[in-house]
């Protein structure tokens, strides 16, 4: 395959090179004109005019809003945008210089980006939506999905608290168990890896949001099904900013200062209530009040700090020649909220966006460059600060470890192993030091020509490489000097390394006609993709004194994957009402064996345009549908139809005599795994009413997935493992969405937009055995604290994946909780395993977005907030340390309670662990920013706003812990998400 592959690039390469010095000679003409303001006549610098038929073929107006553009003999009309102004269709007749007037209004989005190629907005069939630069959300953001949260109905955006943390992405909920249910990401073209290297924070991080110029999201088959084998969980397309030609040179600056506090803290008992419960309870029980301390210590005010962070990006854009370009340079240093946790980042990245011979080759060259460096802090020190007994002190001058930290210890002074951990001991950085360097850089260039001797023809070459490479290391003193990895035996302590290096390399080439017969439109699209993943990583661990026997090394453990498509589109519009599109992919992957390593991934769309009219109230009615296909694969094992054998561990290895042999084991795998495929069904209105001052569109989906890819225990003795990847079960999706937007008010130096979204989303396991079987319970997942091997989770035929398995609670008549007192569900007089029942999910039913920006004069005011309805978390903080028999060890330490503890009095933490008193509802709406700002003209440069945002503003909840927003619905060892006052400054010179 690779050998095929690199022979088709030389001779396309080749092809492409000598089309290049074709002389063009088609008939031409050239048309010039300029671009103004309605209004006052002002110059607009940078209007885009293209043809209105072919996209490709395009300029910009200069400083004086003068244009120059040759075009076909053939164009029959031009387009023009610019935004904030409304686009305008100007016909070609026998002038050739136009004087254009635009009036401002409402910009709907004039050309969407779609997989492999663009398309009208009015023309799209599939469930599309972009958010441009202008809608992103505001505030101390370091990586792009941040930006996308809450904007697009049926995209759910769960990140993290930490500096720069990923996020769980879902487009209208999830459609398998056990593979990934992530969007493929697209940047200019290049499909990424959804994988992370080690050490890195966050996959998406090496594009910095002031980089971005709009986000695509992809939703339904008949959008997504260009890219087949990955998007099953939809398509994110992400379009950098790039130069414009012939354009001045413009020199930009954004930067921030943030800062971040927790918003919310766990409720456990403050030092006067625990000592007083403490006494209360021991009373008499001298050996237990001997231990109790005399301190007022709020463990989370210790490992909490303000989270410092500063943003700065700098860009320089214009035009040489018919050589436009834009360079960036990006710097963020953001701190955490705990203690010794910092991320720092540096960005670059360049576009260079030529065109030759008239336009008719277009070149877009692109790199992107990324260095990080990260101090990771402990985060088993939230857990840790929530249980430790505030009556002790930070730091006991009598104690033998290293830092003085307050220790529980034995009689012979070594640390109690069961006892928790001083947790300002785990942020030491001299006592446990976690930091990694990660580099990433993604080259892509692509050339798209049109054939000189068949104009309606376009040739386009893709080229992209994505480079990273992560190394890190974790070192804890040892000598046993630090508590928390005392070992007496082989001597404490961690020096442990590693480092990744993934390459993702991608060549794509497709031709694309497009062709006007009167009434019909037709747009005939066919290409092929190569792809390669490669993988290779090292790493060792070790005690600090690097003893033999404690020591494991591996070095250069390589795997590689590839994808191999050919994929094709038809699109057909009759009388520009009638539109049609059919889709056809074929995908190849070397995960599944030869028999089953094709899928075919078909898509139909349908669209009738029932208005398009400039009237006062009803301005256009589109109805669209669609069917298509769309395949999963992504399951983390690269060679999971193999047979292998799994080489032993250097401190594992077989002794013989003096010798230490290694030995090999075989490993389970399934030759006949195949294609997880996905069927989605999508109903689509879109519309717009009072001069387009109200627009928007209407979804209704289903989407059924069979054949899923899940991990499940198999009978002993039927493979060589007791789980194993393969196919088994299916699940339904069904929802609608709604997203509404509109101008309010417009008149004068006022002008209001608002936007809104609600979906709905409902998911159930249909299958999930061979042969039907009633008396099948179901996987259990979902892992807690509070016992070994405990799941609070299952799948279930018949309800939402990991829906919560708990006992039904009893509560007295006043409502009080019954401890260990559960409802006998099945009527046999036992209350045991058999009367737990499936109760509740922790995907939410609803999900709403909201979206305001108001601007008087040069003053602006914007809100962005979002909701969750119908989500439930399992509050497992509550569940591990509520309960009042923890307070005293028999070892004599102690240890915090939840305030449920005493609330519910309760003793022991088996009566609570299972019990659905603690399955929360976790319904919420977070208000994602609040932001006001002011633009100076003429000030400084060009242009200059100063701003202020308030991100996380509050949370209406009625959950009892942390935070509601808490993907997979447990909530345990939570990173607080902070809430931050953003002060920033933007400046064009």
């Amino acid at each position: 395959m690779k050998f095929v592959t690199l022979n088709l690039v030389k001779v396309l390469l080749a092809a492409i090179i000598a089309i290049f010095f074709t002389q063009n000679l088609t008939a031409q003409r050239l048309i010039k004109g300029s671009v103004t303001d309605s209004d006052n006549g002002m110059s607009l610098m940078g209007a885009t005019i293209v043809d209105r038929d072919d996209l490709t073929v395009g300029t910009t107006t200069d400083i004086d809003g003068n244009f120059e553009l040759l075009l076909s003999q053939n164009a029959k009309a031009i387009r023009v945008t610019y935004v904030g102004y409304q686009p305008m269709i100007i016909e070609l007749l026998e002038e050739e210089n136009f004087n254009i007037k635009m009036s401002s209004g409402q910009l709907l989005q004039d050309v969407v980006v779609i997989g492999y190629g663009t398309v009208r907005r009015e023309d799209v069939t599939g469930s599309i939506q972009t958010v441009t630069s202008e809608d992103f959300n505001k505030g101390a953001i370091t990586s792009p999905q941040q930006l996308l949260a809450g904007k697009v109905p049926g995209v759910s955006i769960t990140s993290g608290g930490g500096p720069d943390d990923g996020a769980a992405i879902r487009i209208r909920g999830e459609s398998s168990l056990g593979a990934s249910n992530d969007p493929l990401i697209v940047v200019d073209g290049v499909p990424l890896d959804n994988g992370g290297v080690a050490g890195n924070r966050n996959p998406l991080n090496i594009i910095n949001p002031n980089d971005i110029e709009s986000m695509t999201v992809l939703k339904d088959a008949s959008a997504t099904a260009i890219y087949g084998s990955r998007a099953a969980g939809g398509v994110i397309l992400i379009t950098t900013k790039k130069g414009l030609g012939a354009a001045p040179l413009s020199v930009s600056y954004n930067g921030n200062v943030s800062f971040g506090q927790t918003a919310n803290r766990v409720d456990v008992l403050n030092a006067d209530e625990f000592r007083s419960v403490f006494q209360e309870r021991y009373a008499g029980n001298e050996a237990a009040l001997a231990v109790l301390g005399d301190a007022n210590t709020d463990w989370q005010d210790q490992i909490y700090q303000t989270a410092v962070g500063t943003d700065h990006n700098i860009s320089i854009s214009g035009g040489v020649s018919n050589l436009p370009y834009r360079v960036s340079l990006g710097y963020t240093n953001m701190d955490g909220l705990l203690r010794t946790d910092n991320f720092e980042r540096y960005t670059a990245g360049i576009n260079f966006n030529p065109g030759y011979f008239n336009n008719t080759l277009q070149l877009n060259i692109g790199v992107k460059g990324m260095l990080t460096q990260n101090q990771f802090a402990e985060r088993g020190a939230i857990g840790s600060a929530v249980g430790f007994d505030p009556t002790q002190p930070v730091f006991d001058p009598e104690s033998p470890f290293l830092g003085g930290y307050r220790t529980w210890a034995q009689a012979n002074g070594t640390p109690l192993g069961l006892a928790p951990q001083n947790p300002l001991a785990l942020l030491d950085i001299n006592l446990r030091n976690d930091q990694s360097t990660v580099s990433r850089y993604i080259t892509n260039a692509s050339a798209d020509y049109r054939i000189p001797f068949l104009p309606d023809l376009r040739a386009n070459l893709s080229l992209g490489y994505d480079h990273s490479r992560g190394s890190g290391s974790i070192f804890i003193p040892g000598d046993n000097q630090v508590p928390f990895s005392f070992d007496a035996v082989n001597g404490g302590g961690l020096d442990n390394s590693y480092e990744q290096v993934r390459t993702n390399s991608v060549l794509e080439f497709y031709l694309n006609y497009k062709k006007n017969l009167g009434d019909h439109d037709i747009d005939v699209m066919g290409g092929y993709s190569w792809q390669r993943f490669y993988d290779e990583n090292s790493f060792r661990n070790s005690n600090a004194a690097g003893t033999p026997s404690e020591t494991i090394e591996r070095n250069n453990i390589a795997s590689e994957l590839y994808l191999l498509s050919l994929f094709g589109r038809f699109n057909y519009t009759y009388k520009e009402r009638l539109l049609f599109t059919f889709t056809l992919r074929g995908d190849a992957t070397s995960r599944f064996a030869p028999e089953n390593r094709w899928g075919l991934f078909p898509a139909l769309a349908a669209g009738y345009k029932i208005m398009d009219r400039n009237t006062l109230f009803m301005n256009s009615l589109k109805i669209r549908a669609g069917w298509g296909v769309t395949g999963q694969q992504e399951i983390g094992d690269r060679y999971v139809y193999q047979a292998r054998y799994l080489q032993s561990l250097q401190n594992a290895r077989y002794q013989f005599g003096d010798d230490f042999l290694t030995t090999y084991r075989p490993n389970g795998y399934d030759r006949n795994i195949k294609w997880e495929e996905t069927i989605t069904y999508n109903i689509g209105l879109d519309f717009s009413l009072i001069k387009n001052r109200v627009y928007g569109n209407l979804e209704i989906y289903q989407r059924n997935t069979n054949d899923l890819l899940n991990f499940i225990p198999i009978p002993a003795g039927t493979n060589l493992t007791n789980f194993i990847n393969t196919n088994i079960g299916s699940m339904v999706n069904k929802g609608i969405e709604l997203g509404l937007f509109t101008t309010p008010i417009s008149k004068g130096d006022l002008r209001w937009d608002f936007g809104m979204n609600v979906a709905y989303n409902y998911n159930e396991i249909t299958n999930l055995t061979a042969t039907k079987d009633p008396d099948y319970l179901g996987i259990f997942t979902g892992s807690i604290a509070g016992g070994v091997g405990n799941t609070i989770q299952i799948h279930s035929v018949g309800f939402a994946p990991r829906s919560f398995y708990v006992f039904q609670q009893k509560y007295d008549e006043d409502g009080n909780l019954l401890e260990g007192q559960f409802v006998d569900r099945n009527g046999d007089g036992v209350v045991d395993d058999a009367d737990k029942y499936r109760y509740k999910q922790p995907a939410p039913f609803y999900t709403f977005g909201l979206t305001s920006n108001v601007r008087y004069k040069n003053l602006d005011f914007a809100f962005a907030g979002r909701a969750n309805l119908g989500n439930y978390v399992y509050n497992n903080v509550a569940t591990d340390i509520g309960y009042q028999q923890r307070m005293l060890h028999p070892s004599l330490f102690t240890a915090n309670l939840h305030r449920s503890a005493i609330d519910n009095s309760i003793e022991r933490q088996a009566n609570v662990t299972f019990s659905d008193h603690f399955v929360q509802n976790a319904s919420f709406f977070r208000m994602d920013h609040i932001t006001v700002g002011y633009t100076f003209e003429n000030m400084l440069g060009k242009y200059l706003r100063i701003y202020g945002t308030l991100q996380n503003a509050f949370v209406l909840t009625k959950y009892q812990g942390l935070d509601p927003e808490v993907f997979g619905g447990i909530d345990n060892n939570f990173y607080p998400r902070p809430r931050t006052l953003v002060a920033g400054v933007s400046v064009t010179f």
